[in-house]
């Protein structure tokens, strides 16, 4: 009989941590083996069941994250930077495949997951939904059909307890159509405007941000060019995409040899 998947949460009260283990206990193959949260939470110490409304089950939040690593097949991460930068190191150390959806990182941090990924193998995405990564090679294949007479701006909105702007999805967009169009993304993007700014330069890809209520997330890319324009959107309404589709990447990722990977991997998008 094969072993279920043993699976790590680390910020296990957090949005997305919630939603993960929801899913871990309703899904066949995989058993929650260990969640933790940092020092200092009031859900130390706490039954992962009552935390997401179910029975208890067993698996204690612990704080401390590299004792709970040890032993697990695979660790979901959806929390901050620094921390995520943090996880990586553990990761690498004892051996245990890591899955991040964090946003909001910097170079620093992506070399500290590249260098892990030489012992583990690391699934990271801006958005672990399907269909976001199935828009992410649609930009890049329409940025490299239409040239620089199509402008590209791209619009996302989420909820208003989101922290980093634009949207880790929004700048992987944005990725998407400088890598289709052959241009370096870092000298091309305009993160925001104000005043008088002059005229739209060609070849920048702009974005726009907006912030309320409880979106989950919607985005879209705008190729406007002279008496036409090309609008692609993906509107999440569920938080469990996320949460399924960082499953569908734990399960995959314990198959493979170490490596940094993305969504296209898991999903077997060829770009």
């Amino acid at each position: 009989m094969t072993k279920p998947l043993r699976i790590g949460v680390v910020g296990a009260s957090g949005r997305m941590g919630r939603m993960v283990i929801n899913n871990i206990l309703h899904l066949s193959g995989c058993e929650l083996s260990g969640a933790s949260e940092v020092s200092g939470s009031k859900y130390v110490g706490t039954d992962v069941g009552f935390l997401v409304g179910a029975e208890n089950n067993g698996v204690i939040i612990t704080d401390d994250t590299e004792k709970m690593f040890t032993g697990l097949d695979v660790v979901i991460d959806f929390t901050i930077p620094d921390a995520t930068q943090k996880h990586a190191e553990i990761a690498s150390n004892t051996g245990c495949a890591l899955i991040v959806g964090t946003t909001g990182m910097e170079q620093a941090h992506r070399d500290s997951l590249l260098s892990a990924s030489n012992n583990v193998p690391i699934v990271m995405a801006p958005n672990m939904s399907a269909g976001v990564n199935l828009l992410f090679a649609i930009t890049q294949q329409v940025a490299k059909v239409l040239d620089e007479d199509f402008d590209i701006e791209i619009v996302e909105m989420h909820h208003k307890h989101k922290i980093d702007s634009p949207s880790g999805t929004a700048l992987g967009l944005g990725e998407a159509a400088a890598k289709g169009r052959g241009i370096d993304f870092n000298s091309s993007k305009v993160l925001s405007r104000e005043g008088i700014i002059g005229e739209r330069q060609a070849g920048n890809i702009g974005f726009a941000t907006m912030r309320g209520g409880d979106v989950v997330g919607d985005h879209t890319v705008v190729f406007a060019g002279a008496g036409e324009r090309i609008e692609i959107s993906h509107k999440a309404t569920d938080r469990a995409i996320f949460a399924r589709g960082a499953l569908r990447a734990a399960f995959w990722a314990v198959t493979q040899p170490a490596g940094l990977y993305s969504m296209n991997d898991v999903l077997g998008l060829n770009l």
